[in-house]
């Protein structure tokens, strides 16, 4: 797994609001990921989350034709909390946000084919705190294309973006530019085709969807959330089990080390584990 990234790469992230990493992965480690993402999905039933009281079940609806979802498979699978969490993710995303970061949530999400485009949104409005230095990892363990769904950007829009304004991923497409008319002209969309093992990073406020799959095929990807250590709890449950929601008061530290630990403890992609992973 790549281990770092460039002061030209880095530089291009801050302003951009995201990168876009060649061959984060190799064939092999691409392969290992793949298959325990795909097994440990497999194990959850119809359920998005597991061992969590949400009640987050496939629907027939437009949500679930976007795509199948899955989180928190780094509570369940070793390997994918070596691949989400470890010392090379954790250089990666502290040296492109330039502050330690902690896993918010990780998803499989698997693009059927024949699937929906995925609206354009946000992620940090989203989540169950506020901030400027959140980060996404985006790795395709297929090839994403622009005829089965690649993800696409908007540069800068993360300048423009707000915490408390958002849209859900539903049939509008463009709906995001209605609540956030300044960034219909602020720049053109990119789109990014990935290779398997390829990856884009992206900050927690920057504008950012999918087409559809106009294929017969899916486009699997493993995606992850991470939270800037010291982040507070700003009122908004997302995933929070039942008990520390009802816990929490806004502005109580999210610093908890069992459901949202430091990344960089989850050991190497190498082979070597840390200690107690």
């Amino acid at each position: 797994m790549r281990t770092d990234v460039t002061d030209a790469e880095i530089d291009h992230y801050r302003r951009d609001g995201y990168l876009v990493v060649e061959d984060l992965l190799t064939p092999a480690e691409t392969a290992e990921l793949k298959e325990a993402v795909l097994t440990t999905a497999a194990g959850y039933g119809n359920r998005r989350i597991i061992n969590s009281d949400l009640e987050m079940n496939d629907k027939e609806d437009h949500y679930s034709s976007v795509f199948r979802q899955r989180l928190n498979l780094w509570k369940v699978n070793p390997t994918v909390k070596r691949y989400m969490m470890g010392t090379e993710m954790g250089r990666l995303v502290e040296r492109l946000t330039g502050v330690r970061q902690r896993i918010w949530h990780d998803q499989m999400l698997e693009k059927r084919a024949w699937g929906n485009p995925t609206a354009w949104h946000l992620d940090n409005p989203y989540w169950s705190f506020s901030s400027f230095d959140a980060i996404s990892v985006w790795i395709a363990l297929e090839d994403a294309t622009l005829a089965n769904g690649c993800m696409w950007y908007l540069p800068g829009s993360h300048r423009l973006a707000r915490h408390d304004r958002n849209v859900g991923i539903g049939q509008d497409l463009g709906g995001l530019f209605k609540a956030y008319p300044e960034m219909l002209n602020s720049a053109q969309p990119v789109a990014a085709p990935l290779r398997a093992g390829s990856c884009g990073f992206h900050n927690g406020l920057t504008a950012h969807g999918a087409g559809a799959n106009m294929t017969a095929g899916n486009r699997t990807a493993m995606t992850c959330g991470y939270m800037p250590a010291g982040s507070t709890y700003n009122g908004i449950r997302n995933i929070l089990s039942k008990e520390r929601f009802e816990r929490l008061k806004v502005g109580d530290s999210l610093d908890d080390d069992t459901d949202n630990p430091l990344v960089g403890t989850g050991g190497s992609v190498g082979g070597t584990s840390a200690p107690g992973t």
